[in-house]
C-alpha cells in the first residue's frame, strides 16, 4: 500500500456501514440541502471511539469506503461514547452514501441501505481551489 505524503499507509479494514438520517440533518433540511449544516451531515463519516483509536485515525482525517457498487472520500469522526459500536460504521443519507447502495431495489423501490458491507482506507485530503474549505473545517 502506498503512502499519501507524510501520512503513514492504513491496510484495508472491514467495517458493516449504517445509513440514516440525524438530527442535524433533520434541522438543516430547514436551511435547504445547499447550506452547511446539512452539506456537513451528509458529507462526514461517524466512527466509534476505539476503532479511531486503534487505526490511530483523528477527527477529520479522510477515509475512503468502498462496497461492490462504488466508493466515496470523506472525512472521519468519532461518534459519541457508546453511539456506535466497534465495526460499525454511520453516515447520514445524501448523495455520498447513495453512492455506495446498488440500483436493486428487490422490488421495493428502495435499495438495500443498512447493513452494507464496506473496506476503508486511509487516503489524502481532496486537493481544493482556493478560498474553499472542505467539509470537516
Amino acid at each position: 500500500m502506498e503512502t499519501h505524503g507524510d501520512q503513514r499507509a492504513m491496510a484495508e479494514e472491514k467495517f458493516i456501514l449504517i445509513p440514516g438520517r440525524t438530527s442535524r440533518q433533520g434541522c438543516g433540511i430547514s436551511e435547504g440541502k445547499f447550506g452547511t449544516n446539512y452539506r456537513e451531515e451528509i458529507q462526514t463519516l461517524q466512527m466509534s471511539p476505539q476503532d479511531m483509536a486503534r487505526l490511530q485515525l483523528k477527527d477529520g482525517d479522510w477515509v475512503r469506503v468502498a462496497t461492490e457498487h462504488g466508493s466515496v472520500e470523506v472525512p472521519v469522526v468519532a461518534a459519541k461514547a457508546d453511539e456506535l459500536p466497534p465495526g460499525v460504521l454511520f453516515i447520514a443519507y445524501g448523495e455520498l452514501s447513495s453512492r455506495l447502495m446498488g440500483a436493486d431495489t428487490h422490488g421495493s423501490g428502495m435499495p438495500t441501505s443498512k447493513g452494507l458491507d464496506v473496506t476503508l482506507t486511509k487516503c489524502s485530503p481532496p486537493e481544493m481551489p482556493a478560498g474553499r474549505h472542505t467539509p470537516a473545517n
